[in-house]
């Protein structure tokens, strides 16, 4: 099997994950950029994400639940970064933002 050769100023988790996740042009396919704009938290994280993001405001997290947070954070950030490439596979502009 022959490897291809990498670009190893692209090492952050989500080039790699990109480069797992589509083909061998490192592209996402189609099929692979619906279903990451279909993917997003449960309710119950959405509850949990809420609930230490509240108690953060406040300091009344412990050492653990900080970690916790901070990995939401970064699984949020991972998520929006491959949604945004979706979106750029599928020509989709973003949806603006309400503030309500």
């Amino acid at each position: 099997m022959q490897s291809t050769p990498l670009d190893h100023e692209n090492f952050s988790e989500v080039s790699i994950l990109a480069r797992v996740l589509g083909n061998e042009r490192g592209q996402l396919s189609a099929t692979m950029a619906r279903y990451l704009l279909n993917l997003g938290f449960k309710d119950d994280d959405k509850a949990r994400i809420h609930d230490l993001a509240v108690r953060n405001q406040n300091d009344d997290l412990t050492a653990e639940e900080k970690q916790e947070l901070l990995a939401y954070g970064k699984a949020g950030t991972l998520l929006s970064i491959l949604k945004s490439k979706a979106r750029r596979t599928l020509r989709i502009k973003p949806k603006k933002r309400t503030t309500s």
